[in-house]
Protein backbone atom coordinates (compact mmCIF):
# COMPACT_ATOMS: atom_id res chain seq x y z
CA UNK A 1 0.00 0.00 0.00
CA UNK A 2 1.10 3.63 -0.91
CA UNK A 3 0.00 6.98 0.95
CA UNK A 4 0.65 10.06 0.32
CA UNK A 5 -0.50 13.26 2.06
CA UNK A 6 0.28 15.04 4.86
CA UNK A 7 -1.62 15.76 8.16
CA UNK A 8 -2.89 19.44 10.20
CA UNK A 9 -3.05 19.38 13.68
CA UNK A 10 -6.35 18.19 14.27
CA UNK A 11 -5.81 14.92 11.99
CA UNK A 12 -7.26 16.28 8.79
CA UNK A 13 -5.76 15.03 5.94
CA UNK A 14 -4.57 17.68 3.56
CA UNK A 15 -4.39 17.87 -0.28
CA UNK A 16 -1.16 17.46 -1.61
CA UNK A 17 0.97 17.98 -5.38
CA UNK A 18 1.62 15.64 -7.84
CA UNK A 19 -1.19 13.06 -7.26
CA UNK A 20 -1.71 11.49 -10.88
CA UNK A 21 2.39 10.81 -10.88
CA UNK A 22 2.29 9.56 -7.40
CA UNK A 23 -0.53 7.20 -8.48
CA UNK A 24 0.46 6.13 -11.82
CA UNK A 25 4.65 5.68 -10.18
CA UNK A 26 2.93 2.98 -7.32
CA UNK A 27 1.25 1.59 -10.01
CA UNK A 28 4.01 0.61 -12.39
CA UNK A 29 5.97 -0.59 -9.49
CA UNK A 30 3.05 -2.75 -8.22
CA UNK A 31 2.79 -3.83 -11.77
CA UNK A 32 6.46 -4.84 -12.47
CA UNK A 33 6.35 -7.18 -9.68
CA UNK A 34 2.39 -8.40 -10.14
CA UNK A 35 -0.60 -6.63 -9.58
CA UNK A 36 -2.07 -9.02 -6.56
CA UNK A 37 -5.49 -7.14 -6.56
CA UNK A 38 -4.30 -5.94 -2.52
CA UNK A 39 -2.34 -3.32 -4.41
CA UNK A 40 -3.14 0.78 -4.16
CA UNK A 41 -2.72 3.97 -2.46
CA UNK A 42 -4.21 5.91 0.52
CA UNK A 43 -4.92 9.95 -1.31
CA UNK A 44 -5.95 12.70 0.30
CA UNK A 45 -10.20 13.01 -0.14
CA UNK A 46 -9.65 16.66 -1.24
CA UNK A 47 -7.44 15.23 -3.89
CA UNK A 48 -9.80 12.98 -6.30
CA UNK A 49 -11.07 15.60 -7.68
CA UNK A 50 -7.80 16.36 -9.88
CA UNK A 51 -7.23 12.66 -10.68
CA UNK A 52 -6.80 12.29 -14.52
CA UNK A 53 -4.80 8.72 -14.51
CA UNK A 54 -3.74 6.35 -17.84
CA UNK A 55 -6.16 4.21 -18.65
CA UNK A 56 -3.85 1.20 -17.83
CA UNK A 57 -4.16 2.36 -13.79
CA UNK A 58 -8.05 3.01 -14.66
CA UNK A 59 -8.53 -0.57 -16.56
CA UNK A 60 -6.69 -2.25 -13.13
CA UNK A 61 -8.73 0.06 -10.89
CA UNK A 62 -11.96 -1.43 -12.42
CA UNK A 63 -11.32 -5.21 -12.70
CA UNK A 64 -10.55 -5.06 -8.98
CA UNK A 65 -6.41 -5.11 -9.18
CA UNK A 66 -5.73 -1.75 -7.77
CA UNK A 67 -7.21 0.22 -5.35
CA UNK A 68 -7.37 3.96 -4.69
CA UNK A 69 -8.88 4.76 -1.18
CA UNK A 70 -9.27 8.13 -0.65
CA UNK A 71 -9.51 9.70 3.34
CA UNK A 72 -10.42 12.75 4.87
CA UNK A 73 -9.03 12.16 8.67
CA UNK A 74 -6.48 9.88 10.17
CA UNK A 75 -8.73 7.98 12.01
CA UNK A 76 -9.86 6.60 8.52
CA UNK A 77 -6.43 5.74 7.22
CA UNK A 78 -5.66 4.27 10.68
CA UNK A 79 -9.14 2.31 10.31
CA UNK A 80 -7.84 1.02 6.62
CA UNK A 81 -4.50 0.10 7.26
CA UNK A 82 -5.02 -1.56 10.56
CA UNK A 83 -8.48 -3.20 9.36
CA UNK A 84 -9.98 -2.03 13.08
CA UNK A 85 -11.77 0.70 14.66
CA UNK A 86 -9.50 3.74 15.68
CA UNK A 87 -11.66 4.60 18.69
CA UNK A 88 -13.53 7.81 19.48
CA UNK A 89 -13.14 9.67 22.87
CA UNK A 90 -15.91 8.40 25.41
CA UNK A 91 -14.33 9.98 28.90
CA UNK A 92 -13.64 13.45 29.03
CA UNK A 93 -9.98 15.30 28.21
CA UNK A 94 -10.00 16.50 32.17
CA UNK A 95 -10.48 13.10 33.98
CA UNK A 96 -6.46 12.32 33.84
CA UNK A 97 -7.01 8.75 35.40
CA UNK A 98 -9.70 7.61 33.07
CA UNK A 99 -9.21 5.87 29.96
CA UNK A 100 -10.54 7.63 26.96
CA UNK A 101 -10.60 4.98 24.18
CA UNK A 102 -12.86 1.48 24.42
CA UNK A 103 -10.46 -1.09 25.08
CA UNK A 104 -11.01 -3.07 21.76
CA UNK A 105 -9.65 -0.25 19.39
CA UNK A 106 -6.22 1.03 17.95
CA UNK A 107 -6.51 4.16 19.98
CA UNK A 108 -7.40 2.38 23.45
CA UNK A 109 -4.99 -0.45 23.04
CA UNK A 110 -2.05 2.23 22.72
CA UNK A 111 -4.48 3.90 25.48
CA UNK A 112 -3.76 1.30 27.74
CA UNK A 113 -0.06 -0.24 26.85
CA UNK A 114 1.23 4.28 27.40
CA UNK A 115 -0.32 3.49 30.89
CA UNK A 116 0.88 0.37 31.58
CA UNK A 117 4.70 1.45 30.24
CA UNK A 118 4.41 4.82 32.89
CA UNK A 119 3.21 2.42 35.39
CA UNK A 120 6.49 0.41 34.94
CA UNK A 121 8.33 3.42 34.43
CA UNK A 122 7.29 4.92 37.80
CA UNK A 123 9.34 4.09 40.93
CA UNK A 124 7.43 2.00 43.77
CA UNK A 125 6.09 4.07 46.74
CA UNK A 126 7.47 3.01 50.41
Amino acid sequence: MGVTGSVDQRGRVLPVGGVNEKIEGFFEVCRAHALTGTQGVVIPESNVRNLVLGEDVLEAIAQGRFFIWPISTVEEGVELILGEPAGTSTEPEDDAAAFRYPERTVYGRVERRIARLRQLATPPRG
